[in-house]
């Protein structure tokens, strides 16, 4: 072999060394990942065995104990605790009923409280199990017998938990579900342990199921009722109806929790498995959902599965308490984190003042104040413009066949007097997030809902301003949040050409159509800005003829 010949051998077969156990350096799993392989490789070999002891005439694994089990009719269970009652069905454990007894559907004095689950969802089976065992899926409640021989449960505020306990047999398992229900919260826990009363096992799921009517009326886009979920990948929702009903939604495995959720109340299932996947999706206009994880279903072998629920208001102390950061489930959207420090102001004031409306006047004072500084810099720059607008005129007398001409004549005039066209601009473009942040906080606080301002019209029996997450009934604050508007742009010293002009006073009624649907507690923090801005305006003006005074 000629020497050339030999160097090229030797170097690929560096080269090929290097490759292959450069490759093997780089790609090779970690210890942690190989001891987790080597984990699932010997549990996926004991299942596997398991699943086919009956066959091989391996030893089986101990069995359990299965009692005899004598069917009873279905009843219904009633558990009363200080916050709500929730009615059972025997025949699975599912929901009949979920009353609030805090929060009523309507301002009526006689409007009966919330029922989260709705006659309708019933059929549905909310809270109940289904068992996915060879391809096969079981609604247990549906094809099951049940026995129930516990009674009816109250709660004082002071005691301790207390369980119900259901005991069916579905197909080829014996189910026992154990629902613990305290009453401090809207909280509640499931345990429940599944025998395999065949000889072969089978690989199969969980589900933990919820259903429920909507929180709110169809086509309430300030309110809607949606599917929400929070994997290890984030937070994820879905409010469109026809998709929910036409596509469905779904998560991957590291579920967290999912929920049936409002503006102010939420169905959650919380999984205590970090494998659980959700899918959902609506049905006969009602919301549902399946929690579930994957299961392996051994021969004469008891399985406890585990989940929680939580069915009650968005109030953002209790989720906080919950497990799997259930929190997350109040969320504003892209203003989340100026809504929330938003409603902890507003909270402060109400502990003080005892009415919401009185609050959001107190905390538009307050918002106020702080940009007290950039709107009186924005309300000067205005003035300065104010008086520049004869020369401006001028200009466009001069220039106004030559737009490019007139820009720069224009801007030339704003140079020499040292004016920012956009100064008056910037600061309120600086409070624009404030005032969405507000929005969000107002238009999806439980506290807000049913809050009252105003018992009724003054010198009339009407009521008005009785809940301030819903319109003004009789469109009178939208209608005056316009009127002071519209005084705001008389203030504001006309700028741009007469069409743009005419288009800025057009704002205010665009503006009082869109605000006659707001929730009322949103026009009237609109409505005091605007009160408080004019004074401020005004001030600015007297005090500009002054010093124009004191000059001449």
């Amino acid at each position: 072999m000629e020497k050339k010949e030999q160097l090229r051998l030797v170097l690929a077969l560096v080269l090929s060394f290097i490759v292959i156990f450069g490759w093997q350096y780089l790609m090779a799993p970690s210890a942690e990942e190989q001891a987790e392989m080597a984990r699932r490789a010997a549990e996926a070999e004991r299942m596997a065995a398991a699943l086919t002891v009956q066959e091989q005439g391996v030893a089986p694994a101990p069995a359990t104990e299965v009692g005899d089990f004598a069917p009873t009719e279905g009843v219904s269970v009633k558990v009363d605790t200080p916050l709500y009652t929730a009615v059972f069905n025997s025949q699975g454990g599912i929901l009949e009923k979920f009353v609030l007894k805090n929060y009523r559907e309507t301002v009526k004095e006689n409007s009966p409280n919330v029922d989260l689950i709705g006659a309708n969802a019933f059929a549905k089976g909310p809270l109940g199990l289904i068992l996915t065992a060879g391809g096969r899926e079981i609604h247990t409640w549906r094809h099951g017998e049940w026995a129930f021989t516990g009674s009816n449960i109250t709660l004082g505020p002071n005691q301790e938990p207390k369980s119900l306990t259901f005991t069916g047999q579905a197909g080829d398992y014996r189910i026992e579900r154990t629902l613990t229900f305290d009453p401090k919260t809207y909280h509640i826990t499931e345990s429940s342990t599944i025998t395999t009363l065949a000889a072969i096992g089978v690989e199969g799921a969980v589900a933990f199921t919820a259903a429920a009517k909507s929180m709110s009326a169809e086509g309430d886009s300030y309110n809607p009722t949606k599917i929400a979920y929070l994997s290890v990948n984030g937070r994820d929702e879905m409010s469109d109806r026809d998709d929910l009903r036409d596509k469905g939604f779904f998560a991957p495995a590291g579920l967290k929790w999912g929920a049936i959720e409002s503006n102010y109340f939420l169905f959650a299932v919380i999984p205590a498995s970090d494998r659980a996947t959700l899918a959902a999706g609506v049905q006969d206009d009602i919301f549902r959902m399946a929690v579930s994880e994957d299961a392996t279903f051994l021969p004469s072998v008891a399985k406890t599965v585990r989940a929680s629920y939580f069915l009650g208001p968005m109030d953002r102390d209790l989720l906080a308490a919950m497990p799997n950061q259930l929190k997350e489930a109040v969320n504003f959207g892209w203003f989340d984190f100026l809504a929330k420090p938003l409603l902890i102001g507003l909270n402060f004031f109400y502990d003080y003042v005892h009415n919401y409306g009185v609050a959001i006047i107190l905390l538009t004072i307050v918002i106020k104040l702080i940009f007290w500084p950039l709107s009186q810099r924005s309300f000067a720059s205005m003035e300065k413009m104010k008086k520049l607008q004869p020369m401006v005129q001028k200009l466009r007398e001069k220039y106004g066949d030559d737009k490019q001409r007139l820009n720069q004549e224009t801007m030339a005039l704003y140079k020499t007097y040292k004016v920012n066209p956009m100064g008056g601009c910037l600061p309120m473009l600086v409070q624009i997030p404030v005032f969405f942040g507000l929005y969000k906080a107002l238009l999806g606080a439980v506290e807000l809902r049913h809050a009252p301002f105003i018992a009724k019209v003054p010198f009339t029996d009407l009521p008005w301003l009785v809940d301030l997450s819903a319109k003004d009934p009789y469109y009178v604050t939208p209608i005056i949040m316009g009127a002071t508007m519209f005084l705001q742009q008389k203030l504001t010293p006309a700028a741009g050409d007469p069409t743009q002009q005419k288009i800025m006073m057009l704002l205010p009624i665009v503006f009082t159509f869109m605000f006659l649907q707001f929730p009322s507690g949103l026009v009237i923090y609109w409505l005091f800005n605007n009160i408080l801005s004019i004074g401020q305006q005004v001030m600015i003006a007297r005090s500009s003829k002054k010093k124009a005074a004191d000059k001449a």
